[in-house]
């Protein structure tokens, strides 16, 4: 089956950020099975990922990603420190970012929600349940809602079709 493209025609563009390498393999093998091509980058570490986000210390013409996929529990920053970032910054702030944590903690999922992440997903720990969760998230970010276009820099008081 032919992979389906995003509304521009081309490849959706993740970011995953998430220190645990088994955890970025299952995302990578869902992915490759998803129904929309996609490209996906990986960040371990909060400071890489914002500097990946940024076009810092060598991602100099790094495609601005259509969704990140942020764990919480980061070494150094933690995930929400990240968020924090990507939801202040006026460059990222558009770029929509699912939580995807081993943590039910009603507080860290009140947090999260406060600081504007989009979605906050229990990460599921077999290869089944996370594939199913990626297409969930692939078939409404990529095939039911509309996202803003990529790399196009965001300003308040934008004019609307409205």
């Amino acid at each position: 089956m032919d992979k389906v493209r995003i509304a521009d025609g081309r490849a959706a563009e993740i970011l995953l950020i998430d220190d645990n390498r088994g955890d970025a393999l299952l995302a990578a093998h869902a992915f490759r099975e998803a129904r929309v091509e996609t490209r996906l980058s990986t960040a371990s570490t909060g400071e890489a990922a914002l500097a990946q986000l940024r076009g810092e210390g060598g991602h100099d013409g790094a495609a601005t990603p259509d969704l990140i996929l942020l764990d919480l529990q980061l070494p150094r920053m933690s995930g929400l420190e990240v968020l924090n970032a990507i939801k202040t910054d006026p460059a990222l702030r558009h770029i929509p970012v699912i939580v995807m944590s081993n943590s039910g903690n009603l507080t860290n999922i009140a947090r999260c929600y406060d600081l504007h992440a989009n979605a906050y997903v229990m990460k599921p720990t077999d290869l089944t349940r996370f594939r199913a969760a990626i297409a969930m998230i692939e078939q409404f970010f990529f095939m039911l809602a509309v996202l803003p276009p990529a790399g196009v820099a965001r300003r308040e008081g934008v004019e609307t079709d409205a």
